[in-house]
Parts: structure tokens; C-alpha cells; sequence
């Protein structure tokens, strides 16, 4: 997919600190907002609402404590407060990409009902959002406005929505152009950490070869652009910057 214009902006957003069970890692929670003329572009909505109120709960009553613990999330981590510190509002949001259906990138959706859902058709249509293991307690928004991606699109000028499927069933990743930094892909939990690049796994697939070529694809496109590659949960990328901080 050519990528020709140039994007304004492009802003990560700051949606708490994980816990990871298994090693004891402590992962970020990202979000991404994009500014490309007209369009403000945000990606993905971090928990569902309970868990600001109350973490440890929400997450046993989901069976997320199985797999580990927010251990940084507080008011300031609501996409709607990360979108403040840029100087915007929900209702200025006018692209909702939603990478997948995991827990932490879905449960803000209903927060932005003046916004075109973007999602892929095959995740759209394999039911409810995954969630979490077996929990598929919510459902895709019925009164919403959706764009539903079959191949890669170009959705803004210098935004990119890539099918990277393999992590879910329909993982979305993003290229972004910028005039001062140049290409960003944001790989999204298509590559979730560095690590995964020279393991060959990505933790919570659901088809791991669809996952490796995704990744390989990701890694090819990157090369080709030299482009800076945000991966989704990497902790040892410490100095990328964050919102209110934007690429431009």
C-alpha cells in the first residue's frame, strides 16, 4: 500500500502499567492519536471504565488477575483525559481504529459515539470483542457508524491501516508519515515487544503462523521506509515520546 501525503501529528497516549504474571515484566498500555487534516485519528481505548474505579476487582471478576495486575492506572490514563492533554475532546475524535478486541484496547468504545468505528471485517464479524480468555462480556456498539477493512487502506492523508491478522483474528496496524520524523509503524500487539522478533512467538496468538507472517511483513515494511516501529507493549522503549509530546 503507497502512502503518498503526510499525516500532522502523531501523539502516544499513556493508558496505565501492567504487571505481567508469568516474569514479573511491567508492560505499557498504549494508545496513539493522529492529527491528518480534517481527521483525528485515535487508537484503540484502553480498560473498560471499572477497572478505573477499581482495578484489582474488575480484574478477578474478569479472571485477568490470572494473567496479572494493573499496577499504574489512575484517572489520568482515561483516553479521554490522555486526548486533554493534546487540547481535544471525545467529540473531536472522528476515525476510532480499533486495532482488535482485546481487553485493554477495546474498552473505551462506547466513549466516542461521534466517531466511525474502524475495525477489520473479520474481526468484526468473528463475535463478540475476545476480551479476555473466556469472558466476551461486551458487544461491538449495534447503533455505530463502521468502516470494515477487507485489505489495507489508506484512512487520512499519511495514515496507513494495515491487516496484520494473527494475534487475533483480524489485528489492524498502523503506518504513519510524518514530515519531520519521517514513516512510524505502529505495530500494535501484531508485534507486541522486541523480543518477539528473534523468539518467533506472539504471546496470545490465536494462529501463530498468521502472526509470524504479519510480523515479517511489519519488519519488511519498516526496513523498506527505515521507519521508526512502535511496538505495543515493549517496556524497554523508554525514550519514545508521549502525549502531550507529539511527532510531527
Amino acid at each position: 500500500m503507497g502512502v503518498t501525503a503526510l499525516a500532522d501529528w502523531l501523539a502516544i497516549l499513556d493508558y496505565g502499567t501492567f504487571e505481567v504474571a508469568e516474569d514479573g515484566r511491567t508492560i505499557p498500555i498504549r494508545g496513539y492519536a493522529i492529527g491528518s487534516g480534517a481527521h483525528v485519528v485515535l487508537v484503540d481505548t484502553g480498560f473498560p471504565n471499572a477497572y478505573y474505579e477499581d482495578a484489582d476487582s474488575a480484574g478477578r471478576a474478569d479472571g485477568l488477575d490470572s494473567f496479572g495486575r494493573l499496577v499504574r492506572l489512575g484517572p489520568e490514563n482515561r483516553p479521554r483525559a490522555q486526548l486533554a492533554l493534546l487540547g481535544l475532546d471525545p467529540e473531536d475524535v472522528t476515525d476510532l481504529v480499533i486495532t482488535h478486541g482485546d481487553i485493554d484496547h477495546i474498552g473505551g468504545i462506547d466513549d466516542f459515539p461521534g466517531a466511525t468505528i474502524v475495525v477489520s471485517r473479520s474481526e468484526r464479524e468473528a463475535g463478540p470483542p475476545r476480551y479476555f480468555g473466556d469472558a466476551r462480556p461486551m458487544e461491538w456498539p449495534a447503533a455505530a457508524r463502521y468502516r470494515l477493512l477487507d485489505a489495507d487502506e489508506e484512512l487520512a492523508p499519511g495514515v496507513g491501516l494495515l491487516v496484520t491478522p494473527g494475534h487475533s483474528a483480524g489485528h489492524v496496524s498502523l503506518l504513519v508519515r510524518l514530515r519531520e520524523t519521517g514513516t512510524v509503524v505502529l505495530a500494535c500487539d501484531a508485534i507486541s515487544r522486541e523480543a518477539e522478533l528473534a523468539t518467533g512467538i506472539n504471546g496470545g496468538a490465536t494462529d501463530p503462523e498468521a502472526a509470524r507472517r504479519s510480523t515479517q511483513r511489519l519488519v519488511d515494511i519498516a526496513r523498506r521506509h527505515d521507519a521508526l516501529v512502535v511496538y505495543g507493549h515493549d517496556p524497554a522503549q523508554t525514550t519514545l515520546q508521549r502525549s502531550p509530546d507529539a511527532y510531527r
